[in-house]
């Protein structure tokens, strides 16, 4: 690991603890060097596809995951840490699947489910894009 300030090699790891949500371990460590301290992650990565409704495939982004719940959100009273639970919740979920390639519905439907329970307004500002209503009929059905 290298030190972000003078960029040596030489460090050395003076606590480590798992992070608040068991996802990752994080490590405090110091630089040799020139003694600055700084923290470091540690997460296991699994590879995952998403399937498009349209047959294409493409590399899960947990971040644009993140950025759709957080654009629901928005101007909403759902805080940076609920929206980090919902995406840590989601992506548990997926990997519980074991699945290399999981369908983008899976993962539109996991994320109404969330915010169903979160944030009635973020409900329905997902659901809107998410299902592409042509008609106001077919909104209200679908939240029926």
């Amino acid at each position: 690991m290298f030190c972000p300030y003078c960029k040596s090699a030489k460090t050395k790891v003076i606590d480590k603890r798992a992070s608040e949500e068991n996802t990752a371990i994080r490590r405090r460590r110091e630089c040799i060097k020139c003694k600055s301290r700084f923290t470091t992650y540690e997460k296991a990565f699994l590879d995952m596809m998403v399937l498009k409704s349209s047959g294409k495939k493409q590399n899960f982004d947990r971040n644009k995951l993140k950025r759709g719940i957080a654009k629901a959100c928005e101007n909403r009273p759902v805080g940076s840490k609920e929206i980090e639970r919902i995406v840590n919740d989601i992506e548990f979920q997926l990997r519980q699947m074991h699945q290399i390639e999981i369908k983008s519905k899976t993962i539109g439907d996991l994320v109404m489910e969330s915010l169903k329970k979160v944030d009635a307004v973020a409900y329905v500002r997902f659901a809107s894009y998410y299902k592409d209503f042509k008609n106001i009929n077919s909104f209200k059905k679908s939240l029926g």
